[in-house]
């Protein structure tokens, strides 16, 4: 039995925007059949909204004292203040998703990585986005100049970099207190991958 992903689309009889801008994040409505199926019957043909998301890498960086870099930043749609790992949209064009991490970790916390280990890729809610988290594991930190041009504003202008013992992490992500979905990933999964290679 394979457990592995097929990917592959689904006729589409059509599709209709239902908001795009300039931002690189658009909504649309698509109707579609499944295989074999009639798109001239009304019966078969269905309707779904897709999330269009070009992505995001996330940093999991932790120091020589395994203590995990996070950010505190207070996130609207929460609505609410989150506990977050340094990451950033995959949005320019045919980038690999580990430069968009290391430039993300240096624009937000100040930081750089002599060593890059790729931890899993998600889909963090598959059913109704095509959004892939890209999540990296950064050992070696050294803290660094933030990159020419890049400016703070809205949200980032309030962020608040934190470091924080591993296992107060995890335990932070099992007790409820951290919640944020990307850093459980993340944080759970570098626990799984620390136990396997300890035995």
């Amino acid at each position: 039995m394979s457990l592995a992903d097929t990917p592959g689309s689904w006729p589409v009889v059509d599709s209709t925007d239902l908001h795009r801008d300039d931002w690189v994040v658009a909504l649309r409505r698509d109707r579609i059949t499944a295989p074999g199926g009639d798109p001239a019957d009304a019966d078969q043909v269905f309707g779904r909204l897709v999330l269009e998301h070009p992505g995001a890498a996330l940093v999991l960086a932790i120091d020589d004292d395994e203590r995990v870099c996070l950010l505190r930043q207070y996130r609207h749609p929460g609505p609410g203040t989150f506990i977050e790992l340094p990451a950033g949209l995959c949005d320019v064009a045919g980038e690999d998703p580990v430069e968009t991490a290391k430039r993300e970790l240096a624009e937000e916390a100040g930081l750089a990585a002599s060593e890059w280990r790729h931890l899993l890729t998600t889909y963090p809610s598959v059913g109704i986005s095509a959004e892939r988290h890209h999540f990296y594991l950064a050992r070696g930190v050294t803290a660094v100049d933030r990159p020419d041009g890049f400016v703070v504003a809205h949200e980032e202008a309030h962020l608040e970099v934190l470091w924080a013992p591993f296992g107060e992490v995890v335990d932070a992500v099992l007790g409820g207190q951290a919640q944020e979905g990307p850093l459980a990933v993340a944080v759970l999964a570098y626990d799984a991958l620390r136990r396997r290679e300890n035995g």
